[in-house]
């Protein structure tokens, strides 16, 4: 239940899960698992790429990028989730929606950036083999990591400055589980063309330019591949970009679906499980998917856990 003095000006309602209270146990320890099993998952990716000298390369130092950024992902939104199902309170504070918008859209846009940068690093080596170490320098291969966060801090800078310019409408009720900026500007009481238009070419260009460079690479590591002519050699080159390739459907598949569907299809049951694939299960089948589909990771994971045991 919302409380009047809730949807005062010191705040938002995120009303979330707030119409499944009958189960809120049992959502609270299945979330609750699943960002356990997602901290889990991607700090022993982290552990091993840091670990193990074999794994030393610029693909493993981008895998471990994408780990950090999936923790930090899940640590801004899922905690707070968990306290509003379990204490039955869905308010958040004006400077903590604030800091959750910037924080999500800061790592959501590295992320998609950062996916483009993999795609390009996977198109070096299988395209340019002889000369992948050499165009792939630590300095290359620092500023390519780099990029991804410095782009992302930009982005969500613009955004959360022009978005939180604007006047919201009584009462402030968010329908969704965090604060995100289509769910902000529906609650604006001033016109938000300027905003929309910004997003759309913002956050349009920043994931449009590097899902086309994947497109575009893997067209050309698929030639590639196909041109290879050991059984072997195609195997290791399809099972290393199958990985990429299955990441980048799940994040770009569950973005699109969130914000590119057309609005008569819009439920509120079926957009709040989609943000929370977006949000948590992505994050979790990640390390899942490089480590069934990369044998080196297998290896070093066995490896790590024998040294535990």
């Amino acid at each position: 239940m919302i409380k009047q003095n809730d949807t005062s000006d010191s705040g938002f309602i995120l009303l979330g899960f707030s119409y499944l209270q009958n189960h809120r146990i049992v959502l609270f320890l299945v979330f609750f698992m699943l960002y356990l099993l997602t901290l889990l998952g991607n700090t022993i990716t982290i552990l091993i790429i840091c670990l193990d000298l074999h794994l030393r390369t610029p693909m493993y130092l981008f895998i471990g990028n994408l780990s950090f950024l999936d923790i930090c992902n899940t640590c801004v939104t899922i905690p707070k989730m968990l306290i509003n199902i379990l204490t039955k309170r869905q308010f958040i504070s004006y400077a903590g929606c604030v800091t959750q918008m910037f924080c999500f859209t800061f790592l959501a846009s590295s992320e998609c950036v950062l996916l483009g940068v993999m795609a390009y690093d996977r198109y070096l080596a299988i395209c340019n083999p002889l000369h992948y170490m050499e165009i792939m320098s630590n300095r290359v291969c620092m500023a390519l990591a780099s990029a991804p966060w410095m782009t992302g801090f930009l982005q969500s800078s613009i955004q959360t400055i022009f978005t939180f310019q604007l006047p919201f409408c009584q009462p402030r009720i968010i329908n969704s589980f965090f604060c995100e900026i289509p769910s902000l500007l529906k609650l604006s009481c001033s016109v938000t063309f300027f905003n929309e238009i910004l997003l759309f070419c913002v956050g349009g260009l920043l994931s449009l330019t590097p899902f086309l460079l994947t497109f575009v690479s893997y067209i050309l590591i698929l030639k590639a591949i196909l041109k290879i002519s050991s059984t072997e050699g195609r195997s290791k080159s399809f099972s290393t970009c199958g990985s990429h390739l299955a990441v980048v459907s799940l994040f770009y598949g569950a973005a699109m679906f969130i914000y590119f569907r057309p609005t008569y299809s819009y439920s509120l049951l079926v957009d709040r499980l989609m943000s929370v694939f977006y949000t948590l299960l992505t994050p979790l089948l990640n390390p899942i998917i490089y480590s069934l589909k990369n044998n080196e990771v297998k290896v070093a994971m066995l490896q790590f856990l024998f040294v535990l045991s």
